[in-house]
């Protein structure tokens, strides 16, 4: 038997592992499908929890809208059988009245007559004959200034004056007996009628030294001391009569029509809080202010209790004709807001159980003129329409309100003391 020694001179390659052939059941059918695999335990414990979790939100989510709806209703509920009680407010009926009707403007109150009392020649003041203040009448001393030199003046051309008329004498006799001149009679003449007229120059300024109220008023305060030097045009007090006033005012040129000399006018001054003083008017400027196109109007008034001053300010209303027939409402009754005015409006209504309920309806209305408390309604009220005067602040349109036995805005019989 020959044995073959020969070596492969390739390496064997290593022998792959065999497959696990899977055993067959021994009493299992041969021709049965293989049973599958058993799944992993970890991914079946996720299913279950997040299939729990999603359980559970839903539980809270729905729970959660229970209660809104819940609670919802309920304060709808509360809120309908709730039912606020109607507001008390004052009322009063729209009435039909004659509105008094102005031109309404800003004036100035002048005096009649005011002045500076200055001297008209220079001097040093000798005798103050007034106190700040005081009341003179027309031709009162006021000041004396130093007046000893024309004084003297005047007593030398008295003196030669004197002279001269008997020199006038005599030569007239002589003249009558032919034994003067005509010549001599002449010159005397002259002589005396220069002495007169340097008489009557010294008495001017004598005069002129003394100086005097030349109307009647009142005084303001003094300006000077005695033994002052003045020079001519210096002030040394105001003096003002104030028995009558001017007043002076401005009116639109379309109101030329509706004024005239005489008109009554209407003065309020803020030194007399809730009067009003009489003028009438005494002159219309005869042309229109170019720059304003304005009508420059004076009234006088009559001022003999001194209540007003010159220089104050002054609200001037022109009277015109009154307007018969217009509604008119307190007021208190407009409420001006800046979308335009309303009023509320006091409406009455039955339910379908017979109760009579009242309600407000806020009413737009265009005013007019204001006078005394009260407001002129061009529209939007008619006469009789009960209107709120107070508590409007908590009202709204459709509001039920109950009328209140006193009106908060009355002004007591009596004040409270402290």
């Amino acid at each position: 038997m020959t044995i073959d020694t020969r070596i492969d001179a390739a390496p064997r390659r290593p022998r792959e592992a065999e497959p696990v052939r899977e055993t067959a059941h021994p009493h299992s059918h041969p021709h049965a499908p293989a049973a599958p695999a058993a799944r992993p335990a970890g991914r079946v414990s996720r299913v279950v929890i997040f299939t729990v979790v999603l359980i559970v939100i839903g539980l809270l989510m729905a729970g959660m809208y229970g209660f809104k709806t819940f609670r919802d209703q309920a304060i709808a509920d509360f809120f309908a059988g709730n039912v606020p009680p109607p507001t008390p407010v004052s009322v009063t009926a729209a009435s039909v009245e004659s509105v008094p009707k102005y031109l309404s403007a800003i004036g100035t109150l002048t005096a009649s007559r005011q002045i500076s009392v200055a001297s008209e020649v220079a001097g040093r003041v000798m005798t103050i004959h007034f106190d700040s203040g005081a009341r003179v009448s027309a031709g009162d001393p006021l000041v004396q200034l130093n007046d000893a030199t024309e004084q003297a003046d005047l007593q030398a051309y008295q003196a030669q004056a004197k002279l001269a008329a008997a020199n006038l004498d005599r030569s007239r006799n002589l003249l009558r007996n032919q034994v003067g001149p005509q010549t001599t009679v002449d010159q005397n003449l002259a002589q005396l009628d220069e002495a007169n007229a340097n008489i009557k120059r010294t008495e001017a300024l004598i005069a002129k030294k003394l100086i005097r109220a030349p109307f009647g008023g009142e005084l303001g305060i003094r300006k000077i001391n005695a033994g002052d030097y003045i020079n001519a045009g210096d002030p040394m007090v105001t003096l003002t009569d104030l028995s009558t006033l001017y007043v002076n005012f401005s009116l639109p040129e379309n109101a030329l029509n509706r004024i005239d000399v005489g008109q009554a006018v209407l003065i309020g001054s803020d030194a007399a809080p809730g009067r009003s003083f009489e003028a009438r008017i005494t002159t219309i400027e005869p042309q229109v202010t170019t720059d304003t196109r304005a009508i420059q109007v004076q009234a006088t008034l009559d001022n003999q209790q001194r209540h007003l001053l010159p220089g104050m300010f002054a609200n001037v209303r022109v009277v015109l004709p009154p307007q018969a027939d217009m509604v008119v409402v307190p007021e208190t009754a407009v409420d001006y807001t800046v979308y335009g005015d309303s009023v509320y409006v006091v409406h009455g209504r039955t339910d379908a159980e017979g109760k009579e309920s009242l309600h407000v309806e806020r009413v737009p209305v265009k005013v007019g003129d204001r006078f005394e408390g009260k407001v002129e309604v061009l529209s939007g009220v008619r006469a009789g329409d009960r209107v709120v005067i107070s508590g409007q602040i908590k009202l709204n349109n459709g509001a039920a309100v109950a009328i209140a036995q006193n009106d908060p805005l009355a002004i007591p019989a009596m004040l409270p003391r402290n």
